[in-house]
């Protein structure tokens, strides 16, 4: 009878975390935006944010396309290497993490020369958050996936 009872107990424990698997929320798919509609989106928050006049508008989006395609050069090159099965080396991930501090410490310094002092100090306030959030969400993800 022991046996019985505790054979029950088993079969309803695992089949309550079966039903549990399946019932979790799956996130939203996000839209996929284009470079342009992204950079736009981004102008718009920015010059809302940070009440850019029309010069510092042109000069921002020009900056933001810029970046932009830099960053998909990047992703091309990070994909070329991942298609062909290449795990870089660990002097590559260090020249690929300088050359990302690099290109970063440059995009700071031409929003600063772009920017009144109030509004660049609002921007990197507002970067910050940004961090904040986002590694909120990467501890969330990791907590979701580990579970």
């Amino acid at each position: 009878m022991k046996k019985l009872f505790i054979a029950a107990l088993l079969f309803v424990g695992v089949a309550s975390f079966a039903q549990e698997a399946d019932q979790k929320p799956s996130r939203e798919p996000r839209e996929r935006l284009t470079p342009e509609q992204r950079n736009d989106k981004q102008l718009k928050k920015l010059t809302s944010d940070l009440n850019l006049d029309a010069n510092q508008q042109t000069q921002v989006k020009q900056l933001l396309a810029d970046r932009s395609a830099k960053a998909e050069q990047f992703r091309e090159a990070r994909q070329v290497k991942k298609d062909g099965n290449v795990k870089p080396t660990a002097e590559e991930r260090e020249a690929f993490k300088k050359q990302m501090t690099d290109e970063k410490n440059a995009n700071e310094a031409k929003m600063k020369a772009i920017l009144n002092a109030d509004q660049y100090k609002k921007w990197t306030s507002i970067q910050e958050e940004n961090k904040d959030k986002a590694r909120e969400k990467m501890k969330e993800y990791r907590k979701e996936k580990n579970e």
